[in-house]
């Protein structure tokens, strides 16, 4: 089963996914040792709990991508994916997933998600916004300012804006109010619950 995207959307969105997972990959080799349980603006994840959360999500790219179900795939990802070694572990997830989307015609294909199908385009737009977003939850437990790139800003804001009711998913925080002109960056960290101004010494 196939979804059409308009012309342009492949590349766009592969763009953007690599750009995002890119970000992250710079960040997790950036983690000093003593700097995997530091907190997070993810309440109750510290910094590997977060790796851990990412580098399953895109390990499950290049399954769902090859036809498997969320019941063949089972807990294959569940728990601790990381084990001793993190930055391999992630880049790995990372790598797949990219293979797996520049396959041909996979940004078209229909796959099976624990929420139901999805086309494989909108599964990356997807898990593209949420990295980016995660990519700044990195950023502010290493210390790092987290500015994102203004496009990748916008890109996982018009994501988000078009789900209804994030808190009520249970994933995210209710939304903090933005003030009058608030750039891309301050909407979208305010929309999934982030205080733009957060970091670790204020906790």
């Amino acid at each position: 089963m196939e979804c059409p995207h308009p012309p342009g959307f492949h590349a766009e969105v592969r763009e953007r996914y690599i750009a995002a997972a890119a970000e992250v990959t710079r960040l997790v080799r950036a983690v000093p040792e003593d700097r995997w349980t530091a907190p997070t603006p993810c309440r109750d994840w510290d910094v590997r709990a977060l790796v851990n959360h990412l580098a399953a999500q895109h390990l499950w790219v290049c399954q769902a991508v090859a036809g498997y179900t969320p019941e063949a795939i089972g807990h294959r990802f569940g728990g601790d994916v990381l084990g001793r070694n993190p930055v391999g572990v992630w880049a790995m997830a990372a790598d797949s997933a990219v293979r797996a989307l520049h396959q041909p015609g996979a940004p078209d294909l229909l796959v099976h998600l624990p929420y139901g199908l999805r086309d494989v385009g909108g599964y990356a737009r997807e898990l593209t916004a949420e990295t980016v977003v995660h990519g700044w939850d990195l950023a502010r437990a290493l210390g790092e300012d987290g500015r994102m790139p203004p496009g990748a800003a916008r890109y996982a804001l018009a994501e988000f804006e078009g789900y209804r009711n994030l808190a009520g998913t249970g994933l995210f925080d209710p939304p903090l109010t933005t003030p009058p002109g608030a750039d891309a960056q301050h909407q979208l960290l305010a929309l999934t619950g982030r205080d733009p101004y957060w970091s670790a010494e204020r906790i």
